[in-house]
């Protein structure tokens, strides 16, 4: 099947989510969505403990933003993490290739989409979904820690689908670093609001950390990931039997 046929077939969500469909189609889509699980699983297993930096796909090398992120991916590579990202360019981007400067692990879960949006060219390895809600599982079963830079209404949805599972316990208590104190002054004021209003907890409130420093950053990550999860640099070993490969770092 072609990616214009199942991006509007019965593999495509537009359809499945307009509403039931034929019993073969349901059963069609969700194996669609098991085998994708499974190849983005075979492709992630042995990149290690991770950070996911996300933020817009807009910004360009010029940008203030983007030498932040780089920066940032530098630093987190230094600390022995892998630089997780959505794969595609921008802060993205500036991300996955901070952390080539150090000689990093870079991974991404790209996206397709009707405007297709490649990987960007310093991925150590990456995975091209079908499926949004299967790639931010990918993004979040992975990382220790999550860093919200500037972006749009892609990179708010991760953030918030990020303190929902925090704060309804279905990930631990990693923390969320917010890049850009007055970019994400708003959401600080929303959440505020929230807590006033009674429909979020005074204790929501510390799950993010807002800062404009890497350094600050970097000690938020040393002390709520890598104290308090007792963080090594650990990564798996393949299984050959089941002709699985290792992540070649290319330096």
């Amino acid at each position: 099947m072609s990616d214009t046929e199942q991006e509007g077939g019965k593999l495509g969500e537009q359809y499945f989510l307009e509403g039931p469909h034929s019993r073969g189609s349901e059963l069609l889509f969700s194996i669609h969505v098991f085998r994708e699980l499974i190849r983005g699983f075979r492709h992630l297993h042995f990149v290690g403990p991770c950070v996911t930096v996300f933020g817009s796909a807009r910004f360009t090398e010029d940008h203030p933003y983007y030498a932040l992120a780089r920066q940032i991916g530098k630093n987190l590579a230094k600390a022995g993490f892998t630089v997780m990202t959505g794969g595609g360019p921008g802060i993205m981007e500036a991300a996955n290739r901070g952390a080539k400067d150090a000689n990093g692990m870079s991974v991404g879960c790209n996206i397709k989409l009707s405007q297709e949006q490649k990987a960007n060219p310093y991925l150590d390895r990456w995975v091209t979904f079908d499926h949004f809600f299967i790639r931010k599982v990918l993004l979040f079963k992975y990382s220790f820690a999550f860093v919200i830079m500037p972006g749009g209404l892609g990179t708010t949805d991760e953030l918030f689908e990020a303190l929902t599972l925090i704060q309804t316990g279905k990930i631990s208590h990693f923390p969320i670093i917010m890049v850009g104190k007055d970019y994400w002054r708003s959401v600080s004021e929303l959440m505020s609001k929230m807590v006033d209003s009674g429909t979020a907890s005074a204790e929501d409130l510390k799950l993010l950390h807002f800062t404009d420093s890497v350094d600050e950053v970097m000690d938020v990550v040393r002390t709520n990931v890598i104290k308090a999860f007792g963080f090594k640099l650990v990564r798996k070993r393949p299984w050959r039997i089941l002709g699985e490969q290792a992540l070649a770092l290319h330096r």
